[in-house]
C-alpha cells in the first residue's frame, strides 16, 4: 500500500489543457472518488496515476517515491476498466493469474493465491469459465480480483461499474468495499455517478474543467458545498439569486447575513468568503417547507403551487415564484406534508442555516 501525491500536475492534448496544476494527496489505505461530468479530466488524471500519460508538468509520488516518469508496468498498480478488458481465450483462472505469472510467482503459491482471490469476489466455483460464458457483473468480478490477486501498492478503478445494470451495480458497490476495505488498499475511483462516490468514498474530489472545485467528505460536499457548481452536481438544489446581503456580526454571530429575494428579507448563513453585494442562495429540496399563504412567516416567500407528485415516502412540489422562476419542494412523511394542490397558494419558508455563496 502506498499513500498517493499529486504535486501540481498539468496535462494538455493539442491546445486543450485538461488538468490545471492540480494538486491532490490521498492517504495511505483510503478510499478516494474523482468525481465529474464528462470532459472534466477525472479520467486523464487517473491516467497519469496509473503512467499511462506522463504530466505535462508536476509530479506524482507514490509514498515518497517519484513516480512521474516510471512506466505503468512498472508502477505496482491494480487496475480495473469499465469494459473489464479480460482475455477472451483465457479463463477466469488464468485471468486472475496473468499478473502473477508475469511476476514469477510460483506454481502452488499462484494456485492458492488465484483460488482465494476467486473467492472472494464469490467466483471459485466459475473458475474454468470464459469470459463470454459470464454475466456483466461476473466478469467485472473477475476484473477486481486479477487487480487485487497482485497486491497492488494502489488500486484503481475507471468508471467499473458503469456497464451494470442497477441491482448489480448496488452488489458491486458492496463487494468492492468490502475487499479494499479488507486489503486496506489505497484506491482512486473514478465515476460520473454522484450516488456512487456518496456511498464509497472517505473523500470526494469533484473535478470542473481540468482542476478540483471542492475535496472533502460526502457529507461536505453534500451539506456545505462551495459554490453553485458543487451544490448542483451533487444531489439537487435549488440555485436562487438573491439581492442586499448584509453581514450580520454585531452580536458575535460570525457568518449570519440578511439577503432579499425580491421584496421579502431572510436570515441565512455565509458559505464564501467572497461574497459582495450579491450571490446565490443554496436551497436543498429537502429542507424547505410549505404552509398556507397567510399568515405570513419570517424567512418565507409566496408562490404557487405548479405541479404535485405523490411518491410515497416524500411529496414532490413544483412551486412558481414571484419572479416567475420555479423551485422543488420535497416534504417527507410527517414532516408538515399537508395536501397542496395545483393552483395552491403557498408560502415557501427557508431554514435560517441555508447558506449563501458568491455567484
Amino acid at each position: 500500500m502506498a499513500s498517493i501525491t499529486i504535486d501540481g500536475v498539468a496535462k494538455t492534448f493539442g491546445a486543450q489543457k485538461v488538468l490545471h496544476d492540480l494538486s491532490l494527496h490521498v492517504p495511505d489505505g483510503a478510499f478516494y472518488t474523482l468525481l465529474g461530468p464528462s470532459g472534466c479530466g477525472k479520467t486523464t488524471l487517473l491516467r497519469c496515476i496509473a503512467g499511462f500519460y506522463t504530466p505535462d508538468s508536476g509530479r506524482l509520488l507514490f509514498d515518497n517515491d517519484d513516480v512521474t516518469q516510471v512506466p505503468a508496468y512498472r508502477r505496482d498498480i491494480g487496475i480495473v476498466f469499465q469494459d473489464y478488458a479480460l482475455f477472451p481465450d483465457k479463463t477466469a483462472f488464468d485471468n486472475v493469474a496473468y499478473g502473477l505469472r508475469a511476476r514469477g510467482v510460483g506454481r502452488q503459491e499462484l494456485k492458492r493465491r488465484v483460488e482465494e482471490a476467486l473467492d472472494n469476489v464469490g467466483l471459485l466455483a466459475l473458475a474454468d469459465r470464459y469470459p463470454a460464458q459470464m454475466s456483466g457483473g461476473q466478469r467485472q468480478r473477475v476484473a477486481l480480483a486479477r487487480a487485487l490477486v497482485i497486491r497492488p501498492r494502489v488500486l484503481l478503478m475507471d468508471e467499473p461499474l458503469s456497464n451494470l445494470d442497477a441491482k448489480m451495480r448496488l452488489q458491486m458497490r458492496n463487494v468492492i468495499l468490502d475487499l479494499v476495505r479488507e486489503a486496506q488498499i489505497t484506491t482512486v475511483f473514478v465515476t460520473h455517478d454522484q450516488e456512487e462516490a456518496l456511498a464509497m468514498s472517505d473523500q470526494v474530489a469533484l473535478m470542473d474543467q481540468g482542476s478540483i472545485a471542492q475535496l472533502g467528505s460526502p457529507e461536505e460536499l453534500y451539506g456545505l458545498p462551495a459554490n453553485a457548481y458543487v451544490a448542483d452536481f451533487i444531489g439537487s438544489a435549488n440555485i436562487i439569486p438573491v439581492q442586499s446581503i448584509r453581514l450580520d456580526e454585531a452580536d458575535g454571530q460570525a457568518g449570519v447575513l440578511h439577503y432579499r429575494i425580491g421584496e421579502y428579507v431572510f436570515e441565512g448563513l455565509r458559505g464564501s468568503a467572497d461574497l459582495k453585494d450579491s450571490g446565490l442562495l443554496i436551497a436543498r429540496p429537502e429542507d424547505l417547507s410549505l404552509i398556507a399563504a397567510t399568515p405570513y412567516m419570517p424567512n418565507s416567500m409566496p408562490g404557487e403551487v405548479l405541479r404535485r407528485q405523490y411518491l410515497g415516502f416524500k411529496t414532490v412540489y413544483s412551486i412558481r415564484l414571484a419572479d416567475a422562476s420555479e423551485i422543488r419542494v420535497e416534504l417527507h412523511a410527517g414532516n408538515m406534508v399537508g395536501s397542496f394542490q395545483p393552483g395552491d397558494r403557498v408560502q415557501v419558508l427557508v431554514p435560517v442555516d441555508s447558506r449563501v455563496v458568491a455567484a
